[in-house]
């Protein structure tokens, strides 16, 4: 399902039986196979509203999640469709179809607020369904929501009160759709006709008195305006008043609908295919359908454990995953470019070294774009330590491939020399002259060869170390020279095999330099797109924030204008401890930036050897001089 080409059935994706919770693992490996971004979309309500009906319209299908004609619930546990998504390329759209709420056949009510509270931690826009008007009675049918503070955790920390995360639950917690279905009044107020958003807001204000029972009715309102800033409302007529269609509603075509629902079911599916943003969690962190199974399995353990799903404990666990996995693509992309792109055996070092510059840069970024909350660079030290094997891998086999091949050519080069010598041409009066000549001949040949490599030098000096012996005999059998000439010829033979041990070394100290160069443009490479890392993150938070703040300030106003300044005072709390926090934000900037980077500096300076290749250096350094 990797593009998100095909369609699959709906799936049991957590399961609920005799009130346990569990993961289905075919569900889990269907999300683990989608790498796209995902659009979830969950819908919530009392059973036997219509909850799976009108999903399967998102589906473009009658049929799919299964429909019910008798009181008895039809869903159990949460169920998933995945489809290609309509109008967003490159995204998958995951439908949560849940339980029915309040079903009088459960044995513990608690298990409707877990799904209910799974169904808003997993959603990127989550409809709650319910039937007729938006009441009293349907408010506090909505109870569920009033709940969330003891059922979610924003962090592990044990200091923090339900209040404290609470507070925090608009930066992550889904868009809120409320659908009302056989929805038979006008659309007034006050003799003013008015739209669905503003029934639905209208009925989201707080009643003003401060008796039991009022601040019980007040606060599933004050919760669904706390934690759900964008808000949409539709109304929707009944599909059809014939009582025996409804009975099986999935086998009616559309054009047996009603026309009102018609047209209202087509604007609901037009609005979450268009306004439906991908499923993140804070900070930005995109949600993939593999991510979104991890999350799935972190909160049922959670809830099975006697715990709560906490979003940090949530994200770590993802983060685990996730980064391995980055490493894991990034080290491949490295491996597979380096192979494509290299010509070995390559003419320079500098050469492979380019190549390995380039492969790099882009791994990090791979690695960097995939990665999230390595905040002591654990994976990007692990990666760096992957790409510095494997480019000593690269390394060597570019000088193993230099010298096979040097040593193919010196051979057929020396085919003929090495004829001469062995039919003695060489060993007459005046031989060691034209040994010297044909010797010549064949390293200006040798020098003409194209790419011979890093070992060229070194193939071609071993070549003459093995011919010594040669020459010494050479020179003792050619009785044109005196002895005199002979010593000359030696020590010149012995002042030519220095100089190219020297040369040797000139190159060894040359390469040791590129080496050092080549540590330190990837040290530069890494904490370069790591800062840029850090300051798109810092300001993924600053824009978090400040939609906190917007949103709270807005609840502010709405307040003051209701006239519940109790409340207000309250809010007032949340909005001086966002403001310090936007504070932080921006002022602690460059030491946040510089704490990272000095953390992920001593994690990358254990990795690179650019100590070990210093003290090479100096040693070369000191043969040089000697």
């Amino acid at each position: 399902m990797e593009s998100g080409s095909t369609i699959m059935d709906p799936i049991c994706l957590v399961e609920n039986q005799n009130n346990q919770l569990t993961v289905n693992p075919k569900a889990l490996k269907i999300l683990d196979q989608i790498s796209q971004p995902v659009v979830v979309v969950a819908i919530a309500g009392l059973y036997r509203t219509g909850k799976s009906f009108l999903m399967n319209r998102l589906a473009g299908q009658n049929h799919g999640f299964r429909l019910g004609s008798t009181v008895r619930s039809e869903t159990k546990g949460i169920w998933m469709w995945c489809v290609p998504h309509p109008s967003k390329e490159s995204h998958t759209l995951v439908l949560l179809d849940t339980e029915g709420l309040g079903d009088v056949e459960k044995g513990d009510s608690r298990n409707d607020s877990w799904i209910f509270a799974l169904a808003v931690l997993l959603s990127s826009i989550f409809v709650y369904n319910s039937m007729n008007t938006i009441n009293h009675q349907a408010l506090e049918q909505l109870h569920y929501v009033t709940e969330l503070t003891e059922l979610i955790r924003t962090t592990s920390s044990a200091s923090s009160d339900e209040v404290q995360h609470s507070a925090e639950f608009v930066s992550f917690f889904p868009d809120f759709v409320w659908a009302v279905r056989d929805f038979m009044l006008e659309l007034e107020l006050d003799g003013y006709p008015i739209t669905e958003d503003e029934y639905l807001e209208n009925a989201l204000k707080l009643i003003p008195g401060k008796n039991p029972k009022i601040r019980n009715s007040n606060m599933p309102r004050e919760c669904i305006r706390k934690f759900f800033p964008k808000r949409k409302c539709f109304v929707f007529d009944r599909p059809t008043s014939d009582k025996k269609l409804l009975l099986h509603i999935e086998e009616v075509p559309d054009n047996q609908l009603d026309e009102n629902f018609q047209k209202q079911s087509k604007n609901f599916c037009s609005y979450i295919f268009t306004h439906a943003k991908s499923k993140t969690l804070r900070e930005g962190i995109t949600v993939t359908g593999g991510r979104l199974g991890t999350l799935v399995v972190a909160y049922i353990d959670a809830i099975n454990s006697g715990g709560v799903p906490c979003l940090e404990n949530a994200v770590i666990t993802l983060a685990e995953r996730e980064n391995s996995a980055a490493v894991q693509k990034a080290a491949d992309h490295y491996s597979e470019q380096m192979a494509q792109r290299l010509r070995l055996p390559t003419d320079t070092l500098q050469e492979l070294l380019e190549v390995h510059a380039a492969c790099e840069m882009e791994a990090i970024a791979i690695f960097l774009g995939h990665s999230f909350k390595d905040d002591k660079q654990t994976f990007q030290k692990k990666l760096v330590d992957i790409m510095e094997k494997k480019k000593d891998v690269f390394m060597i086999q570019n000088e193993e491939a230099s010298v096979k091949y040097c040593q193919a050519e010196l051979k057929k080069l020396s085919e003929s020399l090495m004829k001469s010598i062995s039919g003695g041409t060489f060993f007459v009066p005046g031989g060691h002259s034209l040994y010297l000549e044909a010797r010549s001949k064949f390293e200006q040949d040798y020098k003409l060869v194209p790419r011979k490599g890093v070992k060229a030098n070194e193939v071609f000096q071993s070549f003459l170390q093995s011919q010594a012996g040669v020459e010494e005999a050479i020179l003792k059998a050619d009785k044109a020279l005196t002895d005199g000439d002979k010593a000359m010829a030696v020590e010149c033979a012995k002042k030519h095999a220095a100089e190219r041990e020297q040369q040797l070394l000139r190159e060894k100290l040359n390469e040791e330099e590129q080496k050092m160069a080549a540590q330190e443009r990837s040290f530069k490479e890494n904490m370069t797109q790591l800062e840029e890392k850090v300051d798109r993150e810092r300001e993924n938070l600053l824009r978090e924030q400040e939609a906190m703040l917007k949103h709270k300030l807005k609840m502010q106003e709405e307040l003051l204008t209701e006239g519940f300044k109790k409340e207000v005072e309250e809010l007032n709390k949340e909005i001086d401890q966002l403001k310090e926090d936007i504070e932080m934000t921006k002022n602690n900037t460059s030491i946040k930036i510089s704490e990272v980077l000095d953390m992920a500096s001593m994690a990358l300076v254990a990795v690179l050897p650019v100590r070990r290749l210093e003290t090479t250096f100096k040693s070369l350094c000191h043969i040089l001089v000697k």
